[in-house]
């Protein structure tokens, strides 16, 4: 990893490392209500502190809504008006010498509220009568969808199986170790600079200039090492708040979450109540499936409409479904809002989904892995949803997973007395890119600097969050220029230097950016292959580059270095440093997905995984052990093994945490557990035996045949856990975290039938 000595010695800057001249600290005050009307808000005490430099609030800000990049629900303020809609939201800002002091003004602020009812349940927030979150919508559903594929009518009526259940997922928290944060700078033009952790640093522009009532060309990104994303280090509020505080302090301000604030004001994981039915025939073959998602918005719309979308159709495209149909509704509750997670809505419809394959294979008498090798989607094929499959080696995953397991010698071989062990299997698929509800180009350009010393710096917007993509771009660049992986650096995205791109979501970063990298590194090297054949008296198709040399091929002598090459353009051009350019612009994928049928080809490859676990259910307390975890994942090719495999231990880790012990307990609206030590993350040492394999199906679209791994890696893990458990003690759970008071209260359901 090209950053890793910096990162294991501390030297690496974050977020919360950058300080300007003359910098003051901000605070948020917070509404301590779920549901209320702010009667009268009172500074005063707080802007006589010795220290305090300004206080803000909703008075101060833009009276139209916002909301974030692409989205057309507008509904947010960077501070309440008229009233708070959850535990958390934003009432007032302070900016001050000092933290501390910055703290005691916000306790100083005093805010008259009158209370109001709060739903927050989201089947009930659908129910006559209850309250309203946003009166403006006349409703709480934020989000409608309903879209059919056949005729699933008809294939239930022709079914010989049929299975429906009811499944619930949770609100799960994204556990990075780095809190949110922002310093902003406002010059004397008006121009503002914000140096945050964030993963797009254009979709943050578009959303903050909206959020701020500016144009996105009086602001600059410039992107900080990120301490952990997973989704969570997209638009955010804290961001475009912190600028509004230092415009009106006319000075630099640093904002910091909090832990306690980022439990109770980020943009956890969307819950989600699911309804599915799927039918078969008694060969096995599936032949229909609908499904109701209720999703849980929370208190306001972010990238809502997109999470449920991706519950609702993408695990439909791992078989050949011929009938489907699905309809979602997306729910206000006075909850804190939630947003994008690794995964982004698919771990929630696999869990539903995979758990009900299992019971249908019970219904029909068949294995669940025979069931699934039998409708697995294949290359080529053109899914019910028009997702073409370029690449596909979810086949090959399954009987890699489960032989790594013993599938055949454990399945139903539950043992005796109070441990019962069991095996489970579940599948996804994912996306390297994503076109089902961003109205904006989907690619990525990028452009490669190589100076007179033969070293080379690639630009590019797809942001590194932690994962390794600076080293993967590097070793792209290395590849097809002749340089050693060393001698090339990755640039943090910065708007005003960097090209205009996406940023890093949707598993997007080492296809797509990758392409643009490597369509930037041919150039490249085509300047310098003409340079080194018009200095050697060659052809430019003969000159073969290695090791940071050029040399005609066949012989070896005849050669001159990269730096000299580079030395040589530079001259003729007046001191101008070679660059390369390049862009990727998917084929035959759609601009954006249709709004009414979400039919189309959304991305431009498509990444699988398949996990098996062997389990041992303690039938006395409940607890549920991982005795082996087997991982097989199609990635299209292996770049860098050692980043891959970290990613897949590293999302596992997560998939484990939701499945079994993570859920941010919320009780009238309040999270009770808003810290890591009663927030229960996995650590190391309760990590199970794992044993990870790649397929590699070289897919035709990503660079060198790469496509995406970080997170599909997640996706089916929790799912895969809950089919063991039904495998070693013979009940389904229908609610994650699968707890050991869950456990004990579906065996106690099941002596008692």
């Amino acid at each position: 990893m090209i950053d890793a000595r910096e990162k294991v010695t501390g030297k690496l800057e974050y977020g919360t490392d950058v300080v300007l001249p003359g910098m003051l600290h901000g605070k948020v005050l917070r509404s301590p209500l779920p549901h209320a009307r702010i009667l009268n808000i009172d500074v005063s005490k707080a802007l006589r502190l010795l220290g305090v430099r300004t206080v803000v609030t909703g008075a101060d800000a833009p009276a139209m809504p916002y909301t974030v990049a692409g989205q057309v629900l507008y509904d947010e303020h960077l501070l309440a008006r008229e009233k708070v809609r959850y535990i958390g939201d934003e009432v007032a800002a302070v900016a001050a010498t000092d933290p501390d002091v910055a703290e005691e003004a916000v306790s100083l602020i005093e805010v008259e509220y009158e209370p109001l009812p709060a739903v927050f349940d989201p089947e009930e927030a659908m129910q006559e009568g209850a309250p309203l979150v946003h009166e403006a919508h006349g409703s709480n559903i934020a989000n409608y969808m309903n879209f059919s594929r056949g005729d699933v009518e008809a294939a239930f009526a022709r079914a010989d199986a049929i299975y429906e259940g009811r499944y619930v997922t949770n609100l799960q928290h994204h556990g990075y170790i780095e809190p949110h944060s922002a310093v902003a700078e406002w010059d004397s033009s008006g121009r503002l600079t914000l140096y945050i952790p964030m993963q797009a640093p254009t979709l943050a522009r578009m959303t903050y200039a909206s959020a701020l009532g500016i144009s996105p060309e009086r602001i600059r990104v410039v992107q900080c090492h990120i301490g952990g994303a997973f989704g969570g280090k997209l638009e955010y509020k804290l961001h475009p708040l912190c600028a509004l505080v230092a415009l009106k302090a006319g000075r630099p301000v640093k904002m910091v979450n909090t832990r306690r604030e980022e439990f109770t004001a980020s943009l956890p994981r969307m819950p989600m109540v699911m309804y599915i039915k799927v039918a078969g025939l008694a060969d096995g073959t599936i032949i229909g499936k609908s499904l109701r998602v209720v999703a849980d918005n929370g208190a306001y719309n972010n990238y809502g409409p997109g999470i449920m979308l991706s519950a609702l159709l993408r695990h439909d495209n791992l078989y050949r479904i011929p009938n489907l149909h699905a309809e979602g509704i997306l729910l206000y509750t006075n909850k804190v809002a939630t947003g994008p997670f690794r995964g982004f809505g698919n771990p929630q419809g696999i869990f539903a989904f995979e758990s009900a394959l299992d019971m249908l294979a019970e219904k029909l008498g068949v294995d669940p892995v025979g069931l699934r090798l039998k409708n697995a989607s294949q290359k080529d094929d053109l899914t019910s949803h028009g997702w073409k499959l370029s690449s596909c080696g979810l086949s090959e995953c399954i009987r890699s997973a489960a032989g790594a397991v013993n599938w055949t010698g454990k399945r139903g071989a539950h043992g005796t007395g109070r441990k019962r062990r069991g095996v489970g299997i579940a599948c996804c698929l994912h996306v390297s890119g994503n076109r089902s509800f961003l109205p904006f180009f989907d690619g990525s350009s990028a452009y490669i600097r190589i100076n007179q010393e033969g070293k080379a710096k690639i630009f590019t917007s797809e942001t590194d969050l932690g994962q390794g993509s600076r080293t993967t771009f590097a070793q792209i660049a290395a590849e097809e220029i002749g340089l050693n992986v060393e001698d090339i650096a990755v640039a943090l995205v910065d708007t005003d230097i960097s090209p205009h791109g996406m940023g890093t979501w949707g598993d997007r970063a080492t296809t797509l950016g990758g392409n643009a990298i490597r369509a930037a590194a041919i150039d490249a090297r085509r300047q310098l292959n003409e340079i080194a054949a018009a200095d050697l008296e060659a052809n430019p198709k003969d000159i073969v580059a290695e090791n940071g040399r050029l040399y005609v091929a066949g012989a070896p002598d005849r050669s001159i270095t990269i730096a000299e090459a580079a030395k040589i353009f530079s001259y003729k051009q007046a001191g101008a440093i070679l660059t390369g350019q390049g862009s990727y612009v998917p084929d035959d994928i759609v601009s954006v997905i249709d709004p009414k049928t979400k039919y189309g080809n959304i991305s431009v490859a498509y990444p699988y995984a398949v996990q098996a676990v062997e389990v041992e259910v303690d039938t006395q307390t409940g607890e549920i052990e991982i005795l082996n975890l087997a991982a097989a994942h199609d990635l299209g090719r292996v770049i860098n093994p050692s980043a891959a495999r970290g990613q897949v231990e590293g999302a596992v880790a997560q998939g484990i945490g939701y499945g079994l012990t993570e859920e941010m307990k919320v009780e009238n609206g309040k999270v009770r557990n808003a810290s890591f030590k009663r927030y229960d993350v996995l650590r190391a040492p309760d990590m199970p035996k794992m044993t990870i394999e790649f397929v590699e199906s070289n897919d035709p679209n990503g660079p060198f045949g790469a496509k995406g791994l970080a997170e599909p890696a997640l996706n089916p893990t929790a799912t895969a856990i809950a089919n063991a458990v039904h495998d070693a003690i013979g009940v389904r759970l229908h609610e994650l975290p699968l707890t050991p008071e869950r456990v004990l209260v579906a065996l106690r359901k099941k002596t008692e039938v």
